[in-house]
């Protein structure tokens, strides 16, 4: 099932899940949904203390989950593509941590997070097989955890590298 504009608002968990609609891309919604984060990051980021970014990191981490178990058993699938809830939340950890840095830092760091999360190399890949379930076997939440935890993994490697090409 490929999900629309009706299923966007069908179930509070929606658009959540969806990136509030940027998962609905036809193409590539995983990096839609990253470069909606790294908007939306920008609109809070001057707003709000370090103190209170981790309070929303944590808060964003238990709703994402919630609503990435609900919006896969809703789509019947473990880790469906327009589920970009994963993306936005790991780019967001990218970022408040590479932050002060500028624009083509931030974008390197956008194209690292993007081919560790789409290509999977190493531990980014054991992290996506680690939670999917059995063939044939409803998402549950450890699908849901897991639909997160890949994303989370290829965030720990951008930044990684990022402070290792800092370091040099």
């Amino acid at each position: 099932m490929r999900p629309d504009a009706r299923f966007l608002f069908a179930h509070p968990a929606h658009p959540i899940a969806l990136g509030f609609g940027s998962g609905l891309a036809p193409r590539a919604p995983g990096t839609v949904g990253t470069l909606w984060a790294w908007l939306v990051f920008w609109l809070f980021r001057d707003a709000l203390s370090d103190g209170q970014v981790a309070l929303l990191l944590v808060a964003a981490f238990g709703i994402g989950w919630w609503a990435c178990t609900a919006t896969a058993r809703h789509l019947g699938s473990a880790d469906p593509g327009a589920i970009v809830w994963d993306e936005v939340l790991a780019f967001w950890i990218v970022l408040w941590i590479v932050t002060p840095a500028g624009f083509w830092a931030q974008l390197a760091a956008f194209v690292l997070f993007r081919i560790f999360d789409a290509a999977k190399p190493g531990p980014v890949a054991w992290a996506d097989r680690l939670f999917k379930g059995r063939r044939g076997q409803p998402p549950g939440w450890a699908q849901g955890f897991g639909i997160l935890f890949d994303d989370l993994v290829a965030a720990l490697c951008t930044l990684l590298l990022f402070a290792l090409w800092r370091w040099w």
